[in-house]
């Protein structure tokens, strides 16, 4: 990415700046978020999204919402604060777990018994939040390393929604290992879902595939069984929002269809997520929230009535595909193939 996702400016009185996703591809714009209510609204509207970017804007929104404590205010009361802002950003989106574990980070980091002040712990949080964004990055660049050498000359990759470097800090999950692969000299061939509702594949990730100068073809949702039948598929990479101890991974509705298509016609589907989007404490996918958003995205998609009044809704933003349909997950780490409870475990805990 040319312009980062989302940054900070400035010491612990600035602010957040994000490219607003919900403008692209028509117009790129970044927004100044100065306050804690805004960055909540930013990661529910989408403005900020991918699960990645989204513990990023959370990090930054503890940053914003401890703004309203002055710098010399007792630090028991700065801690208070603290959990407030923390318990109001979880609110924002339930499903992508690195919004919580950038919240508990930062929280956890505050117990520091060197932080004797308000201001010291305000800095002390700022130098995390940053930490977060930074090791994001590099995890990104090592996804794409450990990915690249499954992607072969004159192969075609299907994708799923967005996961590029407008969901992560840099570089992205997925699209990182298109990109190193490109990088390296390679030619292929990249299929994108528009993704329905809010179409983040059509609008987001043909948009960052084509800045790359990656040959990109977008298809709609409904075409993939289609493609693979016709064996113009060689393999399947999606992101991930949540991956659970054994392996079940949720990620952006009709990710499961795929790999059930994928494992019909013989296709390896591969997911790829930095460390920080398995949450182990889980034992499987039957325990991720789910998202349920507004049916106006199905009935109204940007502002254009599709549907007949009053017609009942049922939108999920994300399912969960099954550990059994996964070759292998692309971490900063490496693959983990195939995914199981101690293949992950070994490898997240290394």
């Amino acid at each position: 990415m040319p312009t980062p996702t989302i940054k900070w400016i400035n010491s612990v009185d600035g602010h957040a700046e994000l490219i607003d996703q919900t403008l692209l591809p028509s117009e790129f714009r970044m927004i100044k978020i100065t306050d804690m209510e805004n960055m909540w609204q930013a990661i529910k509207t989408l403005q900020v999204r991918g699960a990645p970017a989204i513990g990023i804007a959370a990090a930054y929104g503890v940053l914003l919402g401890m703004q309203n404590i002055d710098n010399t205010a007792p630090l028991v009361k700065a801690k208070v604060r603290l959990k407030q802002t923390c318990d109001y950003l979880a609110t924002s989106r339930p499903t992508a777990v690195n919004l919580f574990w950038a919240l508990d980070r930062l929280q956890k980091r505050a117990i520091d018994h060197k932080i004797t002040t308000t201001i010291q712990l305000k800095e002390t949080l700022l130098t995390e939040a940053q930490a977060i964004r930074d090791e994001d990055a590099a995890m990104c660049r090592a996804i794409g390393t450990h990915g690249a050498h499954l992607i072969h000359s004159d192969d075609s990759i299907l994708t799923h929604c967005n996961a590029g470097g407008l969901a992560t800090a840099d570089y992205g999950t997925a699209l990182a290992v298109m990109f190193a692969a490109h990088e390296s000299g390679l030619n292929f061939h990249v299929y994108a879902d528009e993704t329905r509702p809010l179409l983040q594949g059509a609008r987001l990730t043909t948009w960052e595939l084509v800045q790359a100068g990656i040959d990109v073809t977008l298809i709609c949702d409904n075409m993939a069984g289609h493609l693979m039948a016709a064996g113009k598929i060689n393999l399947v990479i999606t992101g991930a929002d949540r991956i659970a101890a054994n392996g079940d991974t949720a990620n952006k509705i009709g990710t499961y269809s795929l790999a059930l298509l994928a494992h019909a016609h013989n296709i390896p589907f591969y997911i790829a997520a930095p460390s920080s989007t398995f949450d182990l404490s889980i034992p499987d996918g039957s325990h991720i929230p789910i998202e349920q958003r507004s049916p106006e995205e199905i009935t109204h998609p940007f502002g254009t009535a599709i549907a007949p009044q009053n017609v009942n809704v049922y939108n999920p933003a994300f399912d969960v595909t099954p550990y059994q349909y996964i070759k292998a997950i692309i971490t900063e780490k490496g693959l983990i193939a195939p995914p199981s409870h101690t293949t992950i475990a070994r490898m997240i805990k290394s």
